[in-house]
């Protein structure tokens, strides 16, 4: 062989090597930061809860892992898991809204957009609603609104905080009016909460808009948000055009929100399990005679972390 058929050889075979380093990466063992560019190890990203380790941009988190990072080990019990989506209206666009459900639950795993169960955070017993929005966008259907009213109906019985991770489109178009019936059924089922003086905590994470904005999103005595999360009811180039001017730089960003008020603080994710600890804690029950031999009650204050408000870092004070 001469040296010129081993070099054309060779260059045959390079491309096959670099394929074989594109699928490794492909894998999973590797993911690549979509705001910076940065490759970080699949493992260290899962460990820092899916926040880039460069850049502190949160990735998107499926449900089952916010409910891995949030409740207590061995103490999730999922509820209403038999309430499956039907197809009342026969819609269809591209294709039947029956088999867009088949094929995405499928593709999940998930039954709806909607996980809902019972937990504890750090010992501290609440009902906890997480969104997917790896589930046609997240978008409010009419089984997203039954487990979320039945969610908040059984807090209420059973007196407890109520929290809800927010991450959908808007209502569910291809159920029409079913959809937007929801929002006023959830938002009753709230107010009866409220009016037993228990606490509600929606959690605002990137993209909360449409009709969860116009409804549950936006009724709760504390609104978190993460960083940078799209926070909003209308799309920003609709809005544009009907008011015909340029909107501000970072518009319905959880920033611009807290910034106006719409929200009440911007944690990250990686405090967040600690915040919603020290929240739900305060607004327990107060035990004024505690002794140290009942240090290990239940309602006993966790660790306190700062949290970013419009006014600056405050820390909240132990009772």
């Amino acid at each position: 062989m001469s040296l010129f058929d081993w070099f054309a050889n060779r260059q045959k075979t390079e491309p096959k090597v670099q394929q074989q380093q594109e699928r490794e990466i492909a894998d999973g063992l590797w993911t690549k930061c979509p705001n910076c560019g940065v490759l970080a190890y699949t493992k260290d990203l899962l460990a820092n809860q899916l926040v880039c380790l460069d850049c502190g941009h949160h990735n998107r988190v499926e449900s089952e892992e916010r409910i891995r990072q949030l409740v207590d080990a061995n103490t999730w019990n999922c509820l209403d898991e038999q309430i499956r989506p039907t197809d009342p209206l026969k819609f269809r666009d591209r294709k039947s809204y029956s088999d867009r459900i088949r094929e995405t639950q499928e593709k999940t795993g998930l039954t709806d957009a909607v996980q809902t169960g019972m937990g504890t955070i750090d010992g501290l017993p609440l009902a906890l609603g997480v969104m997917d929005f790896r589930f046609m966008g997240g978008s409010m259907g009419s089984v997203v609104g039954e487990k979320l009213c039945r969610l908040t109906e059984r807090a209420t019985d059973e007196s407890l905080p109520l929290v809800i991770i927010c991450a959908s489109g808007g209502a569910r178009m291809q159920e029409g009016m079913l959809s937007l019936m929801q929002m006023a059924k959830i938002s009753g089922a709230l107010n009866r909460h409220r009016e037993a003086k228990l606490l509600y905590i929606p959690v605002l994470t990137n993209p909360t808009t449409g009709g969860v904005t116009a409804s549950f999103a936006m009724l709760g005595d504390i609104i978190i948000a993460e960083p940078k999360a799209t926070i909003g009811f209308a799309g920003k180039r609709v809005i544009e055009q009907t008011l015909r001017e340029k909107l501000p730089e970072g518009f319905q960003t959880s920033e611009y929100l807290l910034k106006h008020g719409f929200v009440d603080a911007i944690v990250p994710r990686t405090h967040l399990k600690k915040t919603l600890a020290q929240l739900i804690s305060l607004h327990q029950p107060f035990f004024p005679l505690l002794s140290p031999l009942n240090s290990h009650h239940p309602y006993s204050q966790p660790e306190l972390i700062p949290l970013k408000t419009a006014q600056g870092q405050i820390i909240v004070e132990s009772l």
